[in-house]
């Protein structure tokens, strides 16, 4: 058998350097095997030149890119096939589920990341404006405060004389020149040379609750009184210094106790700077979508349960759904930033997402419309609800790591 061998081959692939087992696992192989039949490497014994080196590396990348070309493919304008085939075996022609969805999410993020760099704005904050102030004086009583800047907005000046202010007062030519000076500036500015400005009660409490009076109380009580007096400690006496506020407040310096009081500090820097924080929780979403797809993955197990599908192949499913998702934000970046408005993205949440995410249900499930319908309101439902909840304990658990 082995002098009837295929066609002749060049390089590695060369009969001449086949050998009677696989280098790789020790499978027995025949002279007529190019790849073990075990695990997939090609059977040669012939040195690893720099020629061949680089020729493996192309090779996987064209391999690579045919799996990508055929799960994109399929991913955009196949809903619910592509999983139907992966489910039923067709593993090399497709990119990995979890993989690819990550990869999506990934570039997603950093293409995001590059444009807001470039063009210099914050997707999270809704500013793109770019003339008048940024900001302006509101009154509220006797006292001022600023307030993004709007259109037919009452003039700073008529605010003053409606208060009796007079309008040099409070420096309006600094007010006016709004866009060059920074917003904690302007509100300084603003409460310093306003003499109607009330004084904030400088002076803040807190109840002391000893270490006794915590362990009387169950965990989720003790871990909330814990934390409020924590903060109120902070706020009332604004001491950073663990060590020495747990020592004021006579508790334990334990490493749950200094880690519970150092939370202050990242809260204030919330409350500071919001825009920072709501970028930190964003680049955090694959993250969030992917340990709550298991749990998502549980009402499809749970409906479809005459389906005799693993529940692992309901989250190949999601995962599907999810990296179509970003796939299509990723599209709609460019043509929504040369736009100026979020209007692709609009229509990939109003319109094209549900009918998507139905057709998807249909081609990988195979129910009648009517039964697809009603599985899929209802799977809309709890995903409104789930998500939510999900999403309010990821917000809980990253500001705890912030």
């Amino acid at each position: 058998m082995s002098d009837q061998l295929p066609a002749k081959r060049k390089g590695r692939k060369a009969a001449k350097y086949r050998g009677p087992k696989c280098l790789n696992c020790g499978t027995p192989l025949e002279l007529s095997d190019m790849y073990c039949s075990y695990c997939g490497q090609l059977n040669t014994t012939k040195s690893l030149s720099l020629k061949d080196f680089f020729g493996e590396f192309i090779g996987s990348i064209i391999t690579y890119d045919s799996r990508f070309r055929y799960t994109l493919k399929d991913l955009l304008f196949r809903p619910g096939v592509i999983t139907r085939n992966y489910v039923g075996g067709q593993r090399l022609k497709y990119a990995n589920p979890f993989r690819f969805f990550l990869s999506v999410s990934i570039i997603y993020f950093l293409v995001q990341s590059i444009i807001s760099t470039i063009t210099g704005t914050n997707s999270f904050i809704n500013d793109k404006s770019n003339s008048g102030p940024n900001f302006e004086l509101e009154a509220d009583g006797e006292n001022f405060k600023l307030v993004p800047a709007v259109k037919d907005s009452i003039k700073i000046d008529s605010i003053l004389e409606a208060q009796g202010i007079p309008t040099e007062a409070i420096a309006l030519d600094s007010i006016l020149a709004a866009n060059q000076v920074d917003a904690k500036e302007l509100d300084s500015l603003i409460k310093e040379k306003n003499p109607f400005s009330k004084k904030e009660d400088s002076i803040k409490t807190y109840e002391l609750i000893s270490e006794a009076q915590l362990d009387t109380m169950n965990r989720f009580n003790r871990t909330f009184k814990r934390f409020n007096l924590y903060y109120d400690f902070y706020e009332a006496t604004e001491i950073k210094d663990a060590a020495t506020a747990l020592d004021s407040l006579k508790h334990n310096n334990t490493a749950y106790n200094r880690w519970a009081y150092n939370k202050n500090e990242a809260f204030e820097q919330i409350k500071e700077r919001p825009a920072e924080f709501i970028t930190y929780l964003f680049e955090k979403t694959p993250f969030f979508v992917f340990f709550f797809t298991p749990f998502y993955a549980l009402f499809f197990w749970l409906i479809y349960s005459k389906k005799k599908y693993t529940y692992m192949e309901h989250m190949i499913f999601i995962f599907h759904i999810f990296s179509f998702v970003f796939l299509c934000m990723l599209i709609a970046l460019l043509p929504d930033l040369l736009i100026g408005q979020d209007i692709f993205a609009g229509l990939l949440f109003l319109l094209i997402g549900p009918f998507y995410f139905y057709k998807a249900l249909r081609n990988f499930y195979k129910q009648k419309r009517l039964l697809t319908i009603i599985k899929f309101i209802f799977l809309n439902f709890v995903f409104g609800i789930s998500a939510t909840i999900s999403a309010i304990l990821f917000f809980a658990v990253t500001a705890a790591f912030y």
